[in-house]
């Protein structure tokens, strides 16, 4: 059974954890450039956690401009094996209220303007999206959600758009007819890079509006938008800590934990060792078998 680690990336303020101990920010390097920010590194139920402010303190980096390579490299490094992603999307369901939590577990990545994959150089892989979340991961949300008594979905479809703009409302309804249910600009490429990283990745979608589609939007202000989202970042902190407390994973027939076996395709002999090097905490396990 692999070593358990777990990682959280989310918004500012979701770290201020009283019960954390021996807390510390960690500067890490990445071949990929900077992360959002500094590492919180902290211990909670003798278990050591690392979060990743995925803005950075303070709400700095729009989504376009996170540098999600490095995001990933930078807790790949810190032996992290499980990612909870905590974020604020928009619902394209008007069963899918303001306040309400939704375990996504598929997604339509339409953003653009992102690196979307360590192989991008000279080693290629190609890894299955097909089930992009862990379905053991997102059993222990489940779990913290139902002992919090939060109301929450299992199962969506999440489209990631580009931004920093929200959707018009033509998008808004075509969104809508190919059946997404919540609509945000962070999961993807994120995603993408845990499963290359062989980390697996869970998604809770803290909805704070309906998208544009809602007849009613025009009657929410920003105030109220706030109000919400102030609301659920109180019910996320303490959703992080039910979380950490019930983290537990038997990995062994997991698949994600080695999917690199079969994805890369690169003959060996045409991979440079500066290039294997620059994969070295991504896909160090495979390249220097």
């Amino acid at each position: 059974m692999t070593k358990l680690k777990l990682g959280i990336i989310g918004g500012s303020g979701l770290y201020d954890i009283e019960e954390a101990k021996n807390s510390t920010w960690e500067k890490i390097i990445t071949p990929w450039g900077s992360p959002s920010d500094e590492v919180f590194c902290f211990e909670l139920d003798n278990k050591e956690i690392c979060f990743l402010p995925r803005h950075g303190r303070g709400h700095k980096i729009n989504p376009s401009c996170i540098n999600f390579r490095a995001n990933i490299d930078a807790l790949k490094q810190k032996g992290v094996t499980d990612i909870v992603s905590i974020s604020a999307v928009g619902s394209l369901r008007k069963d899918l209220p303001p306040g309400i939590f939704v375990l996504a577990n598929q997604f339509i990545d339409r953003t653009f303007a992102r690196n979307k994959t360590f192989f991008d150089d000279e080693i290629i892989a190609h890894v299955s999206m097909a089930k992009p979340t862990s379905d053991l991961l997102t059993d222990v949300c489940e779990t913290s959600l139902k002992k919090l008594a939060i109301n929450y979905e299992r199962g969506g479809v999440y489209l990631a758009m580009e931004g920093p703009q929200f959707s018009t409302k033509a998008e808004s309804l075509l969104y809508k007819s190919w059946g997404v249910d919540v609509i945000g600009m962070t999961n993807m490429p994120e995603a993408k890079l845990a499963r290359e990283a062989e980390i697996r990745y869970s998604t809770i979608a803290m909805v704070t509006d309906y998208d544009c589609w809602h007849p009613d939007h025009d009657n929410v202000d920003v105030n109220m938008i706030i109000k919400t989202l102030n609301h659920n970042v109180k019910t996320a902190k303490e959703l992080i800590k039910s979380i950490i407390y019930n983290y537990e994973i038997d990995d062994a027939s997991d698949t994600t934990k080695n999917c690199l076996d079969t994805a890369i395709i690169t003959d060996p002999s045409c991979m440079t060792d500066e290039t294997k090097n620059k994969l070295k905490t991504i896909a160090g396990r495979v390249l220097f078998k």
